[in-house]
């Protein structure tokens, strides 16, 4: 899952960015307004943390930005204001949640999780179910026939992008779009060696293989064995 950070208090994003990376989470951080609207409007995430008080385009109209632009991403509004007016205005404007500051990094890890959870539509806020394969997102254990797989974090985000959208294909850039930040540089063959390393863990030692490439398209995880 990829997010938009726009905080411009430095100690504030890094506490924010480094949780939130430890997650598992990819994350873009915009120091002002202009920026995390220039983030918001040409790249795709899947949702957005967005403070109110920014150099810049405040927080406010840049939610309203993003709005007027049809992006329905989820958007939890983190702000100082604590009054019930200032927290109303912000769910009108377009926001999904409000967190006021201070804030402790695991109420904010709840929420993130409840607005991704609400937008694709997961019932079961702790796992993930495909075929055999099973995915905690609380603990981050994964599991295939009752075996853990050991994944690492970005191994981690990938299946967990390719269970989301299971039976879906998804190509090579819309991973990269969601898995890696904007930092990613797109010439390498990252993806592909990501996805030989993951079949490696979920696939090889099963009758079964659920990674599948579409070729000349992209990948999918499925239960057929067409690739």
């Amino acid at each position: 899952m990829r997010l938009l950070l726009v905080e411009d208090d430095t100690k504030i994003a890094l506490f924010i960015k480094k949780g939130l990376r430890e997650e598992g989470f990819a994350v873009d951080h915009a120091k002002d307004g202009d920026e995390g609207l220039h983030f918001a409007l040409t790249e795709p995430y899947d949702l957005a943390i967005v403070d109110l008080m920014l150099p810049g385009v405040d927080g406010l109209t840049l939610i309203k930005e993003i709005r007027r632009n049809n992006i329905n991403i989820p958007v939890l509004i983190l702000s100082a204001k604590r009054s019930v007016d200032e927290r109303v205005t912000g769910l009108k404007t377009g926001g999904d949640d409000y967190l006021t500051k201070p804030f402790a990094f695991s109420e904010l890890l709840a929420r993130v999780q409840a607005l991704i959870r609400r937008s694709s539509r997961v019932t079961d806020p702790s796992s993930l179910k495909y075929a055999d394969l099973t995915m905690n997102l609380h603990t981050r254990k994964v599991h295939r026939t009752g075996k853990e797989i050991d994944l690492q974090p970005l191994e981690f985000s990938l299946l967990e992008y390719l269970m989301r959208n299971a039976d879906r294909i998804v190509t090579k850039t819309m991973i990269m779009e969601h898995v890696w930040d904007y930092n990613f540089c797109p010439q390498t063959n990252v993806v592909e060696a990501r996805i030989c390393y993951l079949r490696e863990k979920v696939d090889k030692n099963f009758d079964k293989k659920l990674i599948h490439t579409i070729r000349g398209v992209g990948y999918a995880l499925k239960e057929d064995k067409e690739s």
